[in-house]
């Protein structure tokens, strides 16, 4: 369940005959949680490069740093879920916080320890292998608990994630979450222009979806934004969320973008102005939304 965003590698690279659903009243079990751990083992050594963290990925990435920055103080403790090779976690760190990194993927955690020493800033950056579904294990206070392209998705159990989220929280702590939406235009668009209407359709799924990658699977749920938050009402209280890549193109189209870079920054900044009204913050390729401890 890594935060690095390598569910976009899924949707881009997965076939319409690959695609398998799983109802919503079967819960994922251990060996479903196994084969997402190896698809993401199975990209971490070349996950650093562009088919991870791309132009587009880079924008949407920016939107989470900054919203943690605005949110919370410097020097505060942060706990990243699904840390992936470690990106985020370095700009918090150097950013001035304190940060406990954790994947699901051993592999993942083994990039982003190496990034840690290479940056030298292990005294700010400590790396553990535990999977969201695992936090019952985790000991410790934070400040807020981030969590960036979409390793909630992967979650087999949100109301469990949300109890233990509450638990590590300080009171007044923040939540920070990018997740897959479930409506993204530009993906409807751009299979349905193709022909491949069961793809088109795979964000439709109301259990847990199986997707390819790299020869593995990855078992993924898609939400509105009120759907997921509808999981942490007991605890947290929503203070906002908005849409991320409505206008401009999702990452897996960065092809698209680069060829017509200068009008896709104009979508950008439709994004930007736009993203956080209502209906509009439903949709996009992810959603970001922001909650507090009560």
């Amino acid at each position: 369940m890594s935060g690095q965003p390598k569910l976009e590698i899924v949707r881009e690279a997965v076939s319409d005959a690959s695609v398998r659903q799983r109802p919503r009243s079967a819960p994922l079990g251990e060996e479903q949680l196994l084969d997402t751990q190896r698809a993401f083992d199975s990209v971490a050594a070349d996950y650093d490069g562009p088919r991870g963290n791309n132009e587009l990925i880079q924008r949407m990435r920016l939107t989470l740093w900054d919203t943690v920055h605005s949110e919370v103080p410097q020097g505060a403790r942060l706990l990243d879920l699904g840390c992936g090779t470690g990106i985020d976690a370095l700009e918090f760190a150097r950013r001035g916080f304190h940060v406990v990194a954790s994947d699901w993927s051993p592999q993942m955690v083994e990039r982003t320890q190496t990034r840690v020493v290479a940056a030298g800033l292990q005294s700010r950056v400590t790396t553990i292998h535990l999977g969201i579904q695992q936090l019952e294990e985790l000991k410790g206070e934070f400040d807020a608990i981030y969590s960036n392209f979409g390793p909630l998705n992967c979650a087999p159990d949100l109301g469990v994630v949300a109890a233990e989220c509450a638990r590590l929280l300080r009171p007044g702590g923040s939540l920070v979450f990018s997740v897959m939406g479930r409506i993204c235009p530009w993906e409807l668009g751009h299979y349905a222009l193709r022909g491949r209407f069961k793809r088109a359709g795979v964000r439709a799924a109301r259990g847990a979806t199986a997707v390819g990658m790299n020869r593995h699977t990855i078992w993924t749920y898609y939400y509105l934004p009120r759907e997921f938050y509808r999981a942490f009402t007991e605890h947290f209280s929503l203070q906002s969320y908005r849409a991320l890549s409505l206008f401009m193109p999702p990452p897996y189209l960065v092809d698209y973008y680069r060829r017509r870079r200068n009008w896709c920054e104009r979508l950008g900044r439709l994004d930007d102005r736009l993203g956080s009204l209502p209906l509009l913050r439903d949709m996009g390729d992810h959603f970001l939304i922001v909650m507090r401890r009560r």
